[in-house]
């Protein structure tokens, strides 16, 4: 895999953060970094998010399973091949390394067809104007059918924050780094990266309680895979995930993972 940055050496370069932990890039482009409520200094801020303004800065899915692709690239490598400023992990996928494991498609390609019994959706390249640029529908408060018509780009995931914004997730003693996908009260975008490995019910806890003004979110992926990049005003950060089985997240000796769906942003 082409130009792959070790994941650490990048996750360790946090970037200083402004009042109220967010540190602008681009105009309508924010990169916050937070300390976890409760947690031990000796975590620094092992939360990354970046916030997106969807009236500036336009979401794509790139797939390796679309036309011409075939290949699956990290996050950094997907935004320096295709010219994005940001890009994190647009769900979970198959053993083929290809299909996401629910529904996922743009206009012009898709990935997978199969409407999965999960609740969240993620959807964007709207078809009307009376729409919102970005939305995350979630399934059991409005008609899905309806909704999803009128928009071209879907991708169905796990919901962790409902529409009334409640934590969907059943407590667990699994602990994993994750990256997820959400929105805010304002309808600003937030890609979100937690390295410090977590049961993903308390990570929820805690983006509900930091300042986020978080309204819904989906997860995107666990583990090693969970990857988040940046690369905007002569900056770039690239975050990366592990399990709490003794190795260090974004371990120097493991490479970022190739990723073969991302959800990635560039300007309008």
């Amino acid at each position: 895999m082409a130009g792959v940055l070790l994941l650490a050496a990048v996750a360790a370069a946090a970037p200083p953060a402004r009042a109220g932990g967010w540190r602008e890039l681009a105009p309508g482009l924010e990169l916050g970094s937070f300390a976890l409520p409760g947690g031990k200094a000796s975590d620094g801020e092992p939360l990354h998010v970046v916030r997106l303004d969807p009236e500036r800065w336009e979401l794509v899915l790139l797939n390796a399973s679309a036309p011409g692709e075939g290949e699956a690239h990290s996050a950094r490598d997907w935004c320096r091949l295709k010219g994005m400023a940001a890009a994190i992990n647009a769900s979970m996928y198959q053993a083929d390394h290809l299909r996401s494991v629910s529904l996922m498609r743009t206009r012009t390609h898709v990935n997978n067809a199969y409407v999965s019994p999960d609740n969240a959706v993620l959807a964007f390249d709207r078809r009307d104007a009376g729409v919102p640029q970005v939305r995350i529908i979630d399934r059991t408060c409005e008609d899905f059918a309806a909704a999803a018509a009128r928009y071209g780009s879907l991708v169905q995931s796990i919901r962790m924050v409902s529409c009334d914004r409640h934590n969907t997730w059943e407590p667990q003693a699994r602990r994993t780094s994750a990256a997820a996908i959400g929105t805010d009260r304002s309808g600003r975008v937030l890609m979100i990266h937690c390295r410090k490995p977590l049961p993903t019910h308390d990570l929820i806890e805690h983006l509900l309680a930091l300042p986020l003004d978080l309204a819904q979110a989906m997860y995107g992926e666990g583990g090693y895979q969970a990857q988040l990049y940046v690369g905007a005003g002569g900056q770039e950060y690239q975050f990366g995930g592990g399990f709490d089985d003794g190795r260090n997240p974004g371990d120097p000796g493991r490479q970022a993972w190739p990723l073969p769906n991302v959800v990635a942003a560039r300007p309008r």
